[in-house]
């Protein structure tokens, strides 16, 4: 009789009972926070980018800085084009020499050498990576697809300048050049809708 009784299963205690659900509730909050974290990432990188200067993103401005330093730094240009996408890109100029604060335009040329029409997109960056914090654009073409023509030229400029904040970093104190640097990427486009033989434009039925 005493094996019997103590052979029944033992039921929770209510504290047992409420840690378990604490447990659960935190893992189950856990896997919403990653998931979260997920679908947050690249944004969040971007901004972070964008606001550090991290890995040689530049800075967007919207008015020059008001300030204009008689110290001048070597501007350098790069473009390159990735591998399917069949246009030449290049700079007006390979570089040039401006004042700190001083707001400059810039034009890049890209021509569509296929003979259909494509499609392309520019990220960038600028070294130093360290630069990317004091380096500010007030127009660009970057991030925005670019669609040209067979054998189109387009002229696209870009309005920077190095922001005087630039002085107060002891780190660049011997900085006498920066790259700023573009690639031009292919945009994949979504294919027509393919038309089954004998469905479409089929003539009714009487």
């Amino acid at each position: 009789m005493i094996n019997s009784l103590n052979s029944q299963p033992r039921s929770a205690a209510p504290g047992e009972r409420r840690r378990d659900y604490v447990v659960a509730g935190s893992c189950v909050a856990f896997v919403v926070c990653m998931v979260g974290m997920a679908y947050a990432s690249v944004p969040l990188y971007n901004w972070f980018c964008r606001t550090t200067g991290f890995a040689g993103t530049t800075q967007v401005a919207v008015a020059a800085p008001g300030q204009v330093l008689d110290r001048q730094i070597e501007v350098r240009f790069d473009a390159n084009v990735m591998a399917g996408l069949p246009w030449r890109f290049e700079p007006e100029q390979t570089s040039i020499m401006v004042r700190i604060g001083d707001v400059v335009t810039v034009n890049y040329f890209i021509v569509n050498e296929s003979s259909r029409e494509t499609v392309g997109q520019a990220s960038y960056n600028v070294s130093p990576p360290t630069v990317g914090a004091f380096f500010s654009k007030i127009n660009c073409f970057c991030f925005t697809e670019q669609r040209l023509s067979p054998g189109e030229k387009r002229e696209m400029p870009v309005v920077f300048f190095v922001d005087p904040a630039l002085v107060k970093d002891s780190e660049h104190d011997d900085l006498s050049t920066i790259t700023l640097s573009y690639t031009m990427y292919p945009v994949r486009q979504p294919e027509p809708p393919r038309v089954e033989r004998g469905v479409a434009g089929a003539p009714g039925r009487s």
